[in-house]
């Protein structure tokens, strides 16, 4: 953990150069380890995709329960997914229009149909705590290295975190190889630092998902986020 306390974030206007497109789906059902056929649904639906340099895919999740359901941790168990699910791609604005083609197509993930519906375009957020559930790491990377690793990649980009809390490692699969990574959190940044992670991500293979962040609203929930 690395903590230090901060003064309070003024107004700011967030650009558009940089969007969530996030698509209504029809979807009964995914594998927890959906990135890789996601992914590669989306680049055959989408040709443009895999060499836009500032894209990357969020990959898909539910919420968990309080009444006891847990993500599975076994990468081929499923994922029930609600019509309240929906799934996002981060994009420069100049392919809005061509992310719009996506729509009304069916893709197939691992044998599971899913069909994508209508889109909205949703700014980046000025909300200062953000989370990343995939930040590639180095093999055998413990908690301390990791966050050292993160901090040094950061400083490069002029963002000085005050607050950052890893969690668990994950794995992704992939044909070549397996991917390793950690969720992170990190709180108390600037406005500009918050749209700038946005913007840029943290890392390699944002195609797969990892390396984008996300707003979050408390890091008194961070415990339960990051396991």
């Amino acid at each position: 953990m690395y903590w230090q306390e901060t003064k309070d974030n003024a107004r700011y206007t967030v650009p558009d150069d940089i969007v969530d497109v996030v698509y209504s789906i029809d979807c009964r059902a995914l594998p927890v380890d959906h990135a890789y056929a996601l992914s590669q649904a989306i680049q055959r639906a989408l040709p443009w995709f895999a060499e836009e340099d500032s894209a990357g895919l969020h990959t898909i999740h539910v919420a968990e329960s309080g009444n006891g359901w847990m993500r599975p941790e076994q990468a081929d168990a499923l994922l029930y997914l609600s019509r309240r699910t929906k799934l996002t791609l981060r994009l420069p604005k100049h392919r809005i229009e061509d992310a719009g083609k996506l729509t009304g197509q069916t893709l197939d993930i691992d044998g599971k149909p899913l069909r994508v519906e209508k889109l909205v375009v949703r700014p980046l957020s000025t909300i200062t705590t953000l989370f990343s559930r995939y930040i590639v790491t180095r093999d055998g990377t413990d908690e301390a290295v990791f966050l050292q690793d993160a901090m040094a990649l950061f400083h490069k980009m002029g963002v000085h975190p005050k607050k950052m809390l890893c969690g668990m490692e994950h794995v992704i699969a992939t044909p070549d190889r397996t991917i390793r990574a950690r969720s992170l959190m990190l709180a108390d940044l600037a406005v500009e630092e918050s749209v700038k992670l946005q913007q840029q991500g943290l890392g390699t293979n944002r195609k797969l998902g990892c390396g984008l962040f996300i707003p979050h609203k408390d890091i008194r929930e961070v415990k339960p986020v990051l396991d």
